[in-house]
């Protein structure tokens, strides 16, 4: 490994440390007491106060006998000052002799007559630290004269010894415009990126807020989280592709799941009242802004409810989801302000087609459905049904259209197989899409439950499995069998995290809200 000319000055720092009896990376626990944002905004309580603080060395202004720094702990960044008569760097048994080292142009001279805590501020502080090392500072809280909060620093240790070097980030007006910017490199190096780029690591933690006010809300309802097999021997609950391996000791095939859906319904025959599951899913697909291969979906399943319910109970779910995280029901993403404050708009699939493009499909045979989608640039029609044709209509002239919140209701049966069919309108199922920004968010039925009906749409998923249709579903012979024991009413739906941590955060892609996204 070629190293460059700061990373070598590093490691001849690390040796140096060491020779001085100093441990660049000490296995004691370090016990802080005060973080940075806590400090600067509850002045009054700490002014004055004794405290330990850590982090990462960001910056170092050396000014002869005192210098300031900037020290970055998980909350944010807080200025230190150092003074050479004030500091103490602990040294085993420390002595004059043991600092007569020659190295980096540091060795001590007697007649300077200084303490031993003076000579290791002039090595270790002044010539061994580097902008991006760990060090933990004790000392007291004070204001400048230039009125910043600041720590006045007794005592320093060193934590870990940093070897590369932090690219350097320029800000003009709050916005970087030189440093670690490039975002295939910063995807690749998340961890850098988190450290050096400002508001990065905001965006998981309003991704966590996310996660935790969801299960406080599932929790407070009286659902319970469960877990379900990822590695599964067939690939149900959704139409998608299936990553495929192998298990050596069964010697089978087995799929890395695509959904989590009729393992969990399973659990409600089972006689739970509801149960949700937050969870990896793995589809063989495509790659873009909104889609990663593996991606993170909460589903949620209730007996006794239908998906009149589910819509009333997902509205003000992401209502309280939005206040949660951001204070507020209203979101900037982009040029739009999406504002989630409930009730929803609700509008029937075909309605929003015919809406947007004037087309009524709702009178129309397959072939002459099958010739709108050709018109509007739809591809592959030959290979589709009737409900996979309007699907693929109403993603091409209709979806990116929905700013605001909106659920888009009744499905086709075709597009619809978990579903159970619509108590009113011939040929349709009770399913919704919330689509929000111009994307689906959310996927949710009055779930099937007739084993006679479910076993009958398999079939039908295989028909279209024959003409080319690579997403249809296989019949699950033990998912037919559960229902067949009696599964209640039941409402279901699916929330796409990746895709709600994008909109919470307004964010304009998946890359930005994944800490390690696919890469190529």
């Amino acid at each position: 490994m070629e190293l460059s000319e700061q990373e070598l000055v590093r490691r001849q720092s690390l040796q140096t440390m060491r020779d001085m009896g100093i441990d660049p990376y000490p296995a004691q626990e370090y016990v802080v007491t005060g973080y940075s944002t806590d400090i600067k905004n509850n002045f009054d309580e700490w002014d004055g106060k004794p405290v330990t603080i850590a982090g990462r060395l960001m910056s170092k202004r050396i000014m002869g006998k005192a210098s300031f720094i900037e020290l970055q702990d998980s909350k944010g960044r807080i200025q230190c000052y150092v003074s050479r008569d004030d500091i103490q760097t602990p040294a085993p048994e420390p002595d004059a002799d043991q600092l007569r080292v020659e190295s980096v142009e540091c060795r001590v001279v007697e007649s300077q007559k200084l303490t031993v805590e003076q000579q290791m501020y002039n090595v270790v502080f002044k010539k061994l630290l580097d902008i991006g090392d760990f060090i933990g500072i004790e000392g007291f809280v004070f204001r400048t004269q230039m009125g910043e909060i600041s720590v006045h620093a007794k005592k320093l240790t060193v934590l870990a010894k940093s070897l590369r070097p932090l690219p350097i980030v320029k800000y003009k007006d709050g916005v970087a415009y030189d440093g670690f910017n490039d975002p295939e490199q910063r995807y690749r190096q998340r961890y850098v990126d988190l450290v050096v780029n400002e508001g990065v690591k905001d965006t998981f933690l309003k991704r966590a807020t996310i996660l935790r006010t969801m299960r406080k809300i599932f929790d407070e309802a009286g659902y319970t989280e469960v877990e379900t097999p990822i590695l599964q021997q067939i690939a149900g609950g959704a139409s998608a592709r299936p990553f495929i391996t192998h298990h050596n000791t069964l010697d089978v095939d087995m799929y890395l799941r695509i959904a989590t859906e009729l393992y969990l319904k399973r659990l409600i025959v089972g006689g739970f009242e509801g149960v949700y599951e937050i969870g990896r899913n793995f589809r063989n697909e495509g790659m873009d802004r909104s889609h990663n291969p593996e991606f993170t979906c909460m589903e949620l399943y209730v007996q006794y409810k239908d998906y009149n319910w589910m819509m009333s109970f997902t509205e003000n779910l992401l209502e309280k989801i939005a206040i949660a995280v951001n204070g507020t029901t209203k979101v900037q993403i982009g040029d739009h302000e999406v504002d989630f404050k409930a009730p929803y708009r609700r509008l029937p699939i075909l309605d929003a087609i015919k809406e947007k493009t004037g087309e009524d499909l709702s009178v129309m045979s397959e072939d002459e459905i099958r010739k709108v989608a050709i018109k509007y640039g739809v591809e592959g029609t030959d290979k589709m049904g009737k409900g996979k044709l309007i699907d693929e209509i109403f993603g091409e002239t209709c979806e990116g259209t929905f700013i605001q919140p909106t659920f888009i209701i009744d499905y086709p049966v075709e597009m619809s197989p978990l579903t159970k069919m619509h108590r009113s309108k011939q040929g349709m199922t009770e399913r919704f899409e919330l689509m929000v920004n111009g994307k689906e968010l959310a996927n949710a039925y009055s779930e099937l439950n007739d084993p006679i009906d479910q076993y009958n749409r398999f079939v039908e998923q295989m028909k279209l499995a024959d003409k080319g249709d690579d997403e249809a579903m296989v019949i699950d012979q033990d998912f037919i069998r559960a229902l067949e024991y009696g599964m209640p009413p039941t409402s279901g739906i699916g929330i796409g995290i990746d895709r709600l941590a994008i909109l919470m955060t307004g964010q304009a892609s998946i890359q930005e809200v994944l800490l390690f996204p696919t890469m190529r």
